[in-house]
């Protein structure tokens, strides 16, 4: 800058504003709290303004170095040296200067060489208050450090520093600008140990704050050990927002079928904000490939989902020989969820999986072994509306449900339904409904399909169509209810139906071959349906009071009904026949809609009378104490005990139908659950010649015979439940009862970015645990389940045809030693069923887990440990053993 009166001016105004703080921090005796009024009366002085050279508005002027106010302050003392321009803080010294914070044990400031200087305090303890240095959003502690206000370079000794989830540790380090930083003599680790677990180390490191960290050779240390493992060169992304990148595969050793090869290698893209892309693939020396593309987006407050495509080309054996095949099998999972916010009145969601039947019992990928077990996939696309202002609501969805073991398909591409709620049309004025015609309501409902059923050779083909079907259907009706005998209610319905049908069949006897050809027509034909039916309920309570004992009171509630229908035959005028043999006269009953979408008119005149006995059984228990404050306790001892069964006047035999009954009942604090549920039948049953098993009209002599019954009970139970603080302490230790886990086991966790387990880390920012050496406790968990379901005809007697037990928990060993395990065992079978265990050590910046699946037909293992965090997640090794896969 020239010399001119505004230069010496500002000189003057910073040597007075220090000169100011000095005897200011001495008026209070050292407190180090900075003062600027006599700086900002200086700048508002008259006199000053009126002296300012035109000439300081020079534009070849260059820019002050000393850009705003040093704002400063420390604990012990401030020097201010005026001849030397500097200014000494001493013990905790803090300054502020634009956008740079900087603390420390003393800060030097050079004003005649622009220049700042920070260190620490030695005192009994050691090296402390290393200075702490911030900068657009950046922060790093050292040893000690050189700034230059000017050239805003910087020389740092000792530094760390974190960038995103990386600390860098550095002996030299120089910084050339905001955006640059060299380092000598560097370590990097994502351990928050004062002693990491590991780093690596490098001579030389180029850092770039918040965008990448590039280092020449470097070596891995483990515990302060060198390993042998060293790189070249390496590349650490440290941008806080998503960034694309490669994905190391894991290598396989593979099966004398499949051969070795590699496995869930690929590319990560980050789309943007809302949306990324992973693509994986694996291959295999025997030929075989598959790929695996998943994708994940969430915009706040409007949805979020994620997709996966799943396809592997299977290969087994040998070109050219008899045991060659080849399949190809696919997956497609899609889910979609919709912010409530987003829109009030309408919502979308989605739940996709459908694919090949065998795709995860074939599959070679290690991540999809948890899948083998899956009988059905299952999908449903829907979308829903409510018009304001109306009665009305739409529902539009398009599901599919697949059977892997049958193979069979069916889908409904889509169904269409529209309600009406119910409305009141006689109600009176404001809506009050006090007589039966006040309160009779009328509701409606519209239905439409249009449905396939296929298979898996059919799948995503145009044969898939030439079977569809399609229709519509209305439904009505009203009901009111009127009080009775002050006690009882009963309750008129009448109900209409219309359906309309897209296509119907048409059948004609082929007198060459000899059988009954069945063609589809494509038109339209409808039929008519009603009914109407009376029911007469009321609630009978029974209490019992106890005297003596904790036990208090006993309520047993009893809601009988009896019901009376009627339903004409619309069957009868519908009928058509066709010629069935060679015998003219031998003619086959059918009717146009028998293949329809919602089936044929209903056959015979039905004329019932139904009957149901529902039962509750509850108890009122009184504290252990006799002078506790505490209310009675209220235990539920039946949840349910139900009766149901109908008489047809109608009929001309087996007028009375099977019996229905269910219970249930929650045991020990609702930690035994027990449902059990059949039918009983007072009829006979004969084989017929053709081995066909049928109800003759007469009854049993034992009155009823058990048809079939299936019991379920589920219990779970956990250290928690025998802690005594567990009822004052909340926080759930992971493995209590309370966790619902799916009883045959999570998913597998091949390596620390697929099939995260939630049990691994699932809480956010979860600290690193600490052991307990003595005194130590062992949280546990169990989860039991047990089936056993009864079957008999009546001819042959009955027989069990499922009974089993399943079990899975966990075990946590130490605060960082984990297992889990999943089981059961088939008593009918007499072996055990899918087994599958995991273990889990947390190694504080590493993670260990170990899956294993210890036999049948999908005995396999993996085996991981790796880093954490995700900057460096291929720091790993990992290793499998997939099941053999034998294609048919």
């Amino acid at each position: 800058m020239q010399t001119n009166l505004s230069y010496i001016l500002l000189i003057c105004i910073i040597f007075l504003t220090e000169l100011g703080f000095s005897q200011d921090l001495k008026s209070k005796n050292k407190k180090g709290v900075d003062n600027v009024k006599e700086d900002n009366i200086l700048k508002k002085d008259s006199l000053i303004l009126k002296k300012t050279d035109t000439l300081a508005l020079d534009s070849i002027k260059p820019k002050e170095t000393i850009e705003d106010i040093i704002l400063h302050v420390a604990k012990d003392y401030t020097i201010q040296n005026a001849k030397d321009k500097k200014v000494t803080l001493y013990n905790e010294a803090h300054i502020t200067y634009t956008d740079i914070d900087l603390k420390a044990g003393i800060i030097v400031i050079d004003y005649k060489k622009n220049k700042l200087f920070a260190k620490g305090i030695i005192d009994s303890t050691g090296y402390i208050q290393r200075p702490i240095f911030k900068q657009g959003g950046q922060e790093s502690e050292q040893d000690s450090i050189i700034y230059n206000f000017k050239s805003k370079r910087a020389l740092i000794y000792g530094l760390k520093t974190k960038q995103g989830e990386m600390f860098t540790y550095g002996e030299k380090t120089k910084r050339l600008n905001d955006s640059t930083i060299y380092v000598r003599k560097i370590k990097f680790t994502t351990s928050e140990k004062k002693i990491p677990d590991y780093y690596i180390t490098t001579n030389k490191a180029k850092l770039v704050p918040g965008k990448k960290i590039i280092v020449g050779a470097s070596n891995l240390v483990l515990a302060d050990i060198p390993t042998p493992v060293f790189l070249p060169f390496a590349y650490f992304p440290i941008s806080e927002t998503s960034v694309s990148g490669f994905l190391i595969p894991a290598f396989d050793t593979g099966s004398s079928k499949r051969g070795v090869g590699f496995q869930n290698g690929g590319y990560y893209f980050a789309l943007s904000d809302y949306m990324d892309l992973t693509v994986l693939g694996d291959v295999y020396s025997n030929g075989s490939w598959g790929t695996r593309i998943s994708s994940n987006y969430n915009k706040r407050y409007r949805f979020n989902g994620n997709f996966s495509f799943n396809f592997e080309n299977n290969i087994n054996g040998i070109r050219g020989f008899d045991d060659y095949n080849k399949t190809n099998r696919f997956n497609i999972r899609w889910s979609h969820s919709q912010d409530s916010k987003a829109s009030p009145n309408s919502r979308f969601s989605a739940s996709v999986n459908l694919g090949s039947s065998k795709f995860f019992r074939e599959s070679q990928n290690q991540f999809n072994v948890s899948q083998t077990l899956t009988n059905t996939l299952n999908s449903s696309i829907n979308y829903s509306k409510t018009f304001v202002g109306t009665p009305f609501n739409m529902n539009l969805t398009a599901s599919h449900q697949q059977n892997t073991n049958t193979e069979k398909i069916t889908m409904t591409l889509p169904s269409l339904t529209v309600n009406m709620n119910r409305i009141y049309p006689f109600a009176g004025k404001n809506g009050v409904q006090k007589t039966p015609i006040q309160k009779m309501g009328f509701n409606y409902t519209m239905q439409g399909q249009y449905l396939i059923n296929t298979n898996d050779d059919e799948f995503f083909t145009s044969k898939m169509f030439e079977t569809a079907r399609s229709g519509l259907q209305h439904k009505t009706g009203t009901n009111t209810n009127i009080k009775a005998f002050k006690f009882f209610t009963l309750s008129p319905s009448v109900n209409y139906e219309e359906t309309w049908q897209f296509d119907y069949i048409q059948k004609e006897y082929d007198i060459t071959d000899n059988v009954i050809v069945t063609d589809t027509i494509r038109g339209f034909k409808s039929y008519r349906e009603y009914n109407a039916g009376i029911s007469l309920s009321t609630n009978i309570y029974g209490t019992f009071n106890f005297k003596k004992g904790r036990l208090k009171t006993l309520r047993h509630t009893f809601r009988p009904s009896v019901s009376y229908s009627y339903r004409p035959d619309f069957k009868d005028k519908y009928i058509q026949q066709v010629q069935q043999s060679a015998d003219a006269t031998d003619l086959l009953d059918y009717t146009a809609f028998d293949q329809g979408i919602y089936g044929s008119p209903s056959s015979g005149l039905s004329n019932s009378i139904g009957i149901s006995l529902n039962n509750v059984l509850e108890a009122k228990v009184a504290p252990k104490e006799p002078d506790s404050d505490e209310e009675d306790e209220k235990i539920t001892i039946l949840n349910n005990l139900n009766f149901s069964s109908s008489y047809n006047i109608a009929a001309d035999s087996l007028r009375w139908s099977p019996i229905s009954f269910s219970a249930g009942t929650r045991l020990f604090k609702d930690k035994l659950a027990v449902n059990l549920n059949g039918s009983l039948d007072p009829y006979k049953v004969a084989e017929s010649s053709n081995g066909a098993i049928t109800r003759i009209n007469e009854f049993n002599p034992n009155i009823f015979r058990l048809t079939n019954a299936n019991l379920t009970a589920n219990y779970s139970i956990s250290s928690a439940d025998f802690d005594k603080d567990s009822k004052n302490n909340s926080k759930n230790n992971g493995n209590g009862a309370q966790d619902s886990g799916d009883i045959i086991g999570a998913d597998i966790n091949p390596t620390d970015r697929f099939g995260q387990k939630n049990n691994i880390n699932s809480e956010k920012g979860e600290q690193n645990k600490k052991t307990k050496l003595y005194n130590a406790d062992i949280p546990w968990s169990i989860n039991l389940a047990y089936s056993a379901n009864y079957n008999n005809n009546g001819i042959d007697g009955g027989r069990i045809g499922v009974h089993s037990i399943m079990f899975s928990g966990n075990l946590e060993l130490s605060p960082k030693w984990k297992m889990g395990y999943s089981s059961g065992y088939d008593v009918e079978g007499g072996a055990f069923t899918f087994s599958r265990f995991n273990f889990t050590r947390d190694l504080d910046s590493w993670q260990f887990n170990f899956n294993w699946v210890p036999f049948g037909t999908n005995s396999s293992y993996t085996f991981f440990i790796g880093v954490k965090s995700s900057v460096l997640s291929d720091l790993k090794w990992d290793k499998n053993k997939p099941p053999d896969r034998r294609l048919f």
